[in-house]
């Protein structure tokens, strides 16, 4: 498998994207001191690699005030990584993870509904192949909810009253990683004038370790 090697401008370019996906190229090459052509590069790599998605988080008033659901799910553990599949096709979760500790998976999602819950998890999920039991807790108040550590939205159409409100946001996918380098390379012809007497590369184009 390819690995991919992300310097300290990439993760400082998803950083500022994580905080305001809507931030101009120009603003982020003056910010990091680099020119605009070596970020929009950049940019472009890290969707190619698909490491970085634009996406819209929709606020959680826009599906009728919803209640953040978490289903921890007890299944036989030579069934959890097929169960962890199948659970994510579910149109109404939208959150699963493999756990170590008292769940083999968690399932998450936003309903507005208890009963819509109930129907989902007696109809759906316990039949599936596997499952034990779940296990229900809802969410009645949230105190912080950062987007940029995991997106939920909702599996319901948004309700047509009232004004859509959402913010850009970026996504960041895991990808193995080999040990960053001592020095920083330049990919790019704008990168070999800020890193001055190092090696030049083709513009866009990025040093892989195999």
């Amino acid at each position: 498998m390819t690995q991919i090697n992300l310097d300290e401008l990439d993760h400082k370019i998803i950083d500022m994207l994580g905080r305001d996906a809507r931030v101009s190229n120009r603003q982020i090459a003056a910010d990091l001191g680099v020119t605009e052509g070596t970020i929009r590069a950049r940019i472009k790599y890290l969707q190619s690699e698909r490491l970085i998605q634009f996406t819209v988080v929709t606020d959680f008033r826009m599906a009728g005030s919803p209640n953040l659901v978490m289903m921890g799910i007890h299944a036989d553990p030579s069934r959890v990584p097929a169960l962890a599949t199948e659970l994510s096709r579910i149109p109404e979760i939208n959150c699963v993870v493999v756990l170590l500790g008292r769940y083999s998976l968690m399932a998450m999602g936003l309903f507005t509904s208890l009963t819509h819950v109930n129907d989902l998890i007696r109809s759906t999920i316990l039949p599936l192949r596997g499952v034990r039991s779940v296990e229900t807790s809802v969410s009645i108040q949230n105190f912080k909810y950062d987007v940029r550590l995991a997106r939920i939205t909702p599996g319901q159409q948004a309700p047509q009253a009232g004004k859509a409100q959402a913010r850009g946001s970026v996504k960041a996918q895991s990808k193995p990683q080999a040990k960053a380098e001592p020095k920083v390379r330049a990919r790019s012809k704008a990168d070999a004038q800020v890193l001055a007497g190092r090696p030049k590369v083709a513009r866009g184009k990025r040093p892989m370790a195999k």
